[in-house]
């Protein structure tokens, strides 16, 4: 029998976070689509697992057009009272409400970037921010300037721990631990 990779010691042995942690966390995303998804589930996270996020993660590309941002935008609250029914999703019509907002926002920064993408990379001058230690941080300077920034154009649910989150999820960092054996690459 084949002896296990070595992993960062956070995503155990769940399968669900087995495959998060080796075919997504901390490989550098390039796309809108992908990165606003990537930053709704992360909000939606906010006071909960992300094992939770994940298990849901489907009903969420269901119930968001698959992170139409330009469809998104034209929610109202009829469609947000809809979603409250939705037990696929997790249900905080706060964080639904701001799906609606953040999908606006986000809009109008790709129009004035050209794409969110370009947006978020140029803060790292297009490369990833690698960082080998024991320890992971639940903040960094990086992560409060994206942090403010978003919340002075109007985001809701993007503080500074769930940029930091949302920064390695898309690879802007790479915190993959000592000995994990992506940690290499």
């Amino acid at each position: 029998m084949a002896k296990p990779k070595p992993r960062c010691f956070w995503c155990g042995d769940d399968p669900l976070y087995v495959a998060y942690h080796d075919k997504e966390w901390g490989v550098p995303v390039r796309d809108d689509r992908l990165l606003f998804e990537q930053l709704i589930l992360e909000g939606a996270q906010a006071g909960l697992s992300w094992h939770t996020v994940l298990k849901k993660r489907e009903a969420y590309r269901k119930a968001f057009a698959n992170f139409d941002a330009k469809k998104i935008a034209k929610y109202d609250s009829k469609k947000i009272d809809t979603l409250m029914e939705n037990a696929g999703i997790i249900r905080h019509r706060g964080k639904l409400e701001s799906v609606v907002l953040n999908a606006r926002v986000f809009l109008t920064m790709t129009k004035e970037y050209g794409s969110f993408t370009r947006w978020l990379w140029a803060h790292v001058d297009g490369k990833p921010v690698v960082r080998r230690s024991r320890k992971l941080l639940a903040t960094t300077p990086l992560a409060e300037t994206i942090s403010k920034e978003l919340k002075r154009r109007g985001m809701k649910f993007v503080g500074p721990t769930i940029i930091q989150a949302y920064l390695q999820a898309v690879g802007v960092r790479d915190d993959h631990l000592p000995g994990c054996w992506k940690a290499g690459k």
